[in-house]
């Protein structure tokens, strides 16, 4: 998962993995969800980000991949 913050249009894109957008929704106004061809969500689009998330920031709180790692 790789988050992109783009100041000039303050929105945050959360790419969620690597396989490309066939189809894009907007479930709510400046929120968009992205789509692969098998409807899988691969992407969240999150526009005026600064005024509707605290981005100064960022916390992970629990990774499955982690805890197996360190198990």
């Amino acid at each position: 998962m790789k988050l992109h913050y783009y100041p000039e249009t303050d929105s945050l894109y959360v790419d969620l993995n690597s396989r490309p957008s066939a189809d894009s929704r907007e479930v709510a106004e400046g929120l968009v969800l992205d789509f692969d061809a098998e409807c899988n969500i691969v992407g969240i689009d999150i526009d005026r980000a600064s005024q509707k998330l605290d981005l100064k920031s960022l916390e992970t709180v629990s990774l499955p991949a982690l805890t197996a790692k360190f198990a």
